[in-house]
């Protein structure tokens, strides 16, 4: 057992000092006196081993005790965490009594066996016999871990220390010794430290240094600013940052809308000062003033980035795991792109990297593993995912409640994985690892990139306290002391613009050069680049909805899934960025392309998407779609109550503007006998709820036509709001009739009369939508019969009836037929506003049952004669008002 006393903050004062090295040295005594157990005790607790990573030789110790964790500086304690960043086990909160003593002999029995075992495990899997340098240098740069002996010479020696990231010791050279190397021993001895800690050590690079800097302050001072923010993930992944942007990432600030630029994703969106900063720095239309005003009412520099608010931020991220699966969206798009459009033989017109950088919440939620289990299915060699692996989240040290090998998750997904062990420091680590990363072509590649949140900063970094607070002014001044940054706040100096201005520089030489490229390639391939250009423009084709089918009256009615079907492999030849697939319901959806190929690794020409059961990240690779080129049009489709499962996607398809239309099957308890788990009944009304989200049911063929054109005009954004919506088409299971009076263009505006007086005032509105615009229809001839007249009217889209003029809209719903009724089998919520006070709902505002769709129906009131019954009664109402 290793004993170790860590050093404390500073402020702590020489007892706080004190203290921990008795209690180190009690409890080793305590520990010897057990006679059982070899202990070492490391009480340098002025450097603190935390400092020096590893104050005592470890080798044959198999468990390790950190006292003074709590009172410890914060670097110490960081580098502490990192040093528990392996394989193995870690237990926090043992006494430092008897009783701890009593625990860790138990827990030194209980580890015997198993820790030798994963030793060994762990060392043939990850270890590699070297017999030179060159082979030491190779399984280095390979990410390995080596061992071995030659006899080699003082050069050797010099360039094993110098040039290589190996750490030589008996450890694990010395086979006698080997078999007793416990886990926890080769994560701390036999890696180069995770993080380079406080004090902070200069980087060479003078002018890298100042870039970095810049990124950092510009973060601290913003965030200061608006006393609100998030600076610890800047201020730790701004080398990261820096190494991405200035030496691999191809834009042109100037065109910010390039189709072949490089697309950049920051997923851990709360850290998003860190990417205006880059913005700002690379010449971006985004000045110090915007960076001044971040967080402001209308500013360009929002809490979370906004693709359509900051000029060069390809998506909206914010609710953690969103960005990482809209990277994968944009590095599909682009292999789709590539496949179908560049040329054997010839220089390629679509060839881009995507690249991500995520932090530990990102892997936390579901969201990532489902969309970076699609990404290493697809084999999407272009994506480039950056894991600011720091440790820490809002609550504290991620141990709390994220333990998982989140690498070897990755391995598992078909991810290539690289490591880099001093992302604060170690550039050329982190540049190395990004030109492995892309010569790995048939896998996305994650960079697991140590850091130390809120580097820099005295008393706050490599803790929570740093990741969602402002730094304030004595902290900031620490941090400037701490990091020899002399500038006044927001003042960036000429060398750190330069090196900025260096990478834009050489976006726009790319820039110039494809451009030459393009020409040539429109000039050679006319055909396939007009059909590249529509996409890019997002211009829609000339008669492109003369491809949707009208059906006709004494057509063989059909379920609207059905008429989806139709309308989506009518839609796919006009429309050349129309591509889609469902969360493995293509069937019951009725969502293939038949005449298309499935997008493969193999294929990725095919428009057919297999998502698979991930219907969140199905939702947010297809906002991906949609951002990386107007024209993409990319659809998603499951059962309507499954919205439950991707709702975040859906409300940042609104929110970012994505262009996606989301088509959504067995909408109703009409379903049948799968029961209420299936039966959407607040679905309707959830959904309307979204600002700028278009929600279409649509009663038969014609109306499903109509839903089709209007979504496609909104995704496309010819529209009066003038920006792009995503659609929900709303489509029903069971067979519904053809409606005598259906109307192509009038379904378009939202609500239209299907029967009833139009030339006088009717008694009673019936309003309805999709398959119960019939139930409405056989209400309004048994109302007939009985000498009242009744008008039906169809409203298959709120949101564009309500954009409609006043006078349509009275025409449809005059205002002084004050009874009215709504039919429509789901919540009520929300039909008030149409119902006025004298107005009956007829709907559903409980769960479902499991029983045949008719009898469903039947059971829940869903039938003619109740309507009938609430309209007569909201007549009545009305006459006694």
């Amino acid at each position: 057992v290793a004993v170790v006393a860590l050093a404390p903050r500073a402020s702590a004062g020489a007892e706080a000092a004190e203290s921990v090295l008795r209690r180190a040295r009690e409890f080793a005594e305590l520990l010897k006196k057990q006679g059982n157990m070899r202990v070492e005790l490391d009480d340098d607790v002025q450097t603190g081993p935390a400092r020096r990573f590893g104050g005592i030789e470890l080798r044959g110790v198999p468990l390790r005790v950190d006292v003074g964790l709590r009172e410890a500086d914060a670097g110490v304690a960081a580098a502490v965490r990192r040093d528990r960043d392996g394989p193995g086990r870690v237990v926090e909160g043992v006494r430092l009594d008897e009783e701890g003593v009593e625990m860790l002999a138990r827990l030194l029995e209980e580890m015997q066996d198993s820790l030798l075992q994963q030793a060994e495990e762990f060392r043939d899997s990850r270890i590699v016999d070297v017999e030179s340098y060159d082979q030491l240098k190779r399984a280095v740069d390979q990410g390995k871990w080596a061992r071995g002996y030659w006899e080699g010479s003082d050069d050797d020696e010099r360039r094993v220390q110098e040039d290589t990231t190996a750490t030589l010791s008996g450890c694990i050279s010395c086979e006698n010794e080997a078999r007793w190397v416990g886990m926890r021993t080769i994560s701390i001895r036999h890696v180069v430290p995770h993080a380079s800690v406080a004090p902070p050590v200069r980087i060479a690079d003078k002018k890298a240094e100042a870039a970095i800097n810049a990124i950092r302050f510009l973060s601290i001072d913003a965030v200061n600013k608006a006393k609100s923010g998030h600076p610890g993930l800047p201020m730790g992944a701004a080398p990261m940052a820096y190494t991405l942007f200035r030496h691999h990432i191809n834009c042109d600030p100037t065109n910010p809308k390039w189709a072949n630029r490089d697309r950049f994703v920051l997923s851990a969106g709360h850290g998003c000062m860190l990417q205006y900063s880059l913005l700002h720095l690379l010449g971006y239309q985004l000045s110090i003033e915007d960076l001044k005003n971040f967080r402001q009412f209308g500013s360009k520099t929002p809490g979370h980035p906004e693709n359509f608010e900051t000029p060069g931020v390809e998506v909206t991220t914010g609710p953690l795991g969103q960005g990482i699966a809209n990277a994968v969206g944009l590095a599909a798009a682009e292999a789709h792109l590539a496949a179908r459009f560049n040329v054997p033989g010839e220089a390629p017109l679509v060839d881009h990297y995507t690249y991500c950088i995520l932090g530990d919440g990102c892997m936390m939620e579901g969201i990532s593993s489902e969309a970076a289990s699609l990404a290493g299915h697809w084999g999407l060699g272009k994506l480039i995912a950056l894991y600011d692996d720091n440790k820490i989240s809002i609550d504290g040290d991620t141990s709390i409640a994220f333990t998982e090998d989140v690498s070897a998750r990755f391995r598992a997904q078909n991810w290539h994985v690289l490591d880099v062990l001093d992302g604060n420091l170690d550039l050329k680590a982190i540049e190395k690892a990004i030109e492995q990363a892309k010569a790995v072509t048939d896998r996305p590649t994650l960079i697991n990139v140590r850091t130390t949140i809120g580097y820099g900063s005295p008393n706050k970094a490599g803790s929570h306290d740093v990741h969602g607070s402002a730094l304030g002014a004595d902290e900031a001044a620490a941090t400037r002391k701490a990091l020899a940054w002399p500038h006044a706040e927001f003042e960036v100096p000429r060398e750190a613009y330069e090196e900025f201005h260096a990478a834009a520089d050489r976006g726009r030489r790319l820039q110039k050069e494809w451009e030459k490229l393009r020409a040539a390639y429109a000039q050679r391939h006319p055909e396939l680049y007009a059909e590249w250009e529509c996409i890019q423009s997002g211009a829609l084709p000339a008669r492109w909805e003369e491809a949707l089918p009208i059906a006709k009256l004494e057509d063989k009615p059909l379920a609207t899934r059905l008429h989806s079907q139709t309308m989506l492999n009518a839609l796919a030849p006009a429309l050349p960025g129309l591509l889609g697939g469902s969360a493995d319901l293509a069937g019951s959806c009725m969502t293939l392309l038949k005449k298309e190929k499935d997008f493969q690794k193999t294929s990725y020409e095919g428009r057919n998407v297999r998502f698979g059961v991930r219907e969140h990240a199905m939702g947010a690779v297809g906002n991906g779609l949609a951002h990386y080129a107007p024209g993409m049009l990319p659809y998603t489709a499951t059962f309507f109550v499954f919205t439950d499962y991707m709702r975040a996607s859906i409300r940042l398809a609104a929110l970012s503007r994505a262009g996606q239309l989301f088509v959504m099957t067995h909408d109703s308890v009409g379903l049948g006998e799968d029961g209420p788990t299936h039966q959407p009944v607040e679905h309707l009304a959830s959904l309307r709820a979204l600002p700028d989200l278009l929600v279409m049911r649509p009663a038969d063929g014609v109306e499903t036509a109509a839903a089709y054109a209007a979504a496609v005009r909104n995704a496309a954004g010819n529209n009066p709001v003038k920006r792009k919506r995503p659609s929900v088409l709303v489509l029903s299971r069971q067979t519904v009739p053809n409606l005598e009076h259906a109307d192509f263009k009038k379904a378009q505006r939202g609500a239209y009369a299907v029967s009833g007086p139009e030339t006088k005032t009717p008694d009673v509105v019936l309003m309805a939508t999709g398959t119960e615009v019939g139930i409405a229809l056989e209400a309004a001839k048994k109302l007939a019969a009985q000498g009242v007249a009744a008008r039906v009217v169809s409203m298959p889209c709120w949101e564009l009836f309500a954009e409609q003029d006043a006078a349509y809209r009275e025409q449809v719903l005059p205002a002084r037929v004050k009874a009215r009724v709504s039919v429509e089998a789901g919540s009520t919520f929300g039909w008030d506003r149409f119902l006025g006070e004298r107005g009956r709902a007829v709907g559903i505002d409980r769960f479902g049952a499991s029983a045949p769709g008719p009898v469903c129906y039947q059971e829940l009131g869903m039938s003619a004669q109740h309507v009938v019954e609430q309209a007569l009664a909201s007549i009545r109402d009305a006459q006694r008002a």
